[in-house]
């Protein structure tokens, strides 16, 4: 199995294999002791807790056609950040497996900031 690294690499490919296959599922992603995993196709990536900075929910609403008439799909996703940059956003499966995995998160990266960043847009008058 290889392990992808989001931003710093581990080296130590056994504690990431134990901590991946003990992890707790959620979705795609898996709560490691130490670790956040998630799959992206055929690949593995991983963040240790200590280097999440910021992580946060974002709910994007999709159009949708149905049936009886026109509606709006909730997409959830978790939005991981470092620095002012998004390092990735990961599709969760619900708003119930969001808000568990956005607790479980609180424990785990006690150090991160769990809320979004402020979009200010600057324009500049001529």
């Amino acid at each position: 199995m290889k392990f992808n690294p989001l931003l710093t690499a581990l080296s130590d490919v056994d504690f990431l294999e134990n901590d991946y296959r003990d992890a707790r599922e959620i979705g795609i992603v898996r709560l490691g002791e130490s670790c956040l995993f998630f799959r992206k196709k055929l690949k593995i990536y991983y963040i240790p807790y200590e280097n999440i900075e910021r992580c946060f929910r974002r709910v994007m609403l999709v159009p949708a056609k149905m049936c009886c008439g026109k509606g709006d799909l909730a997409v959830e996703n978790l939005v991981i950040c470092s620095g002012e940059e998004e390092i990735a956003q990961i599709q969760i499966p619900g708003t119930k497996a969001a808000k568990i995995l956005m607790d479980e998160l609180k424990i785990k990266a006690p150090n991160a900031d769990f809320t979004r960043p402020d979009k200010t847009n600057e324009t500049t008058e001529e």
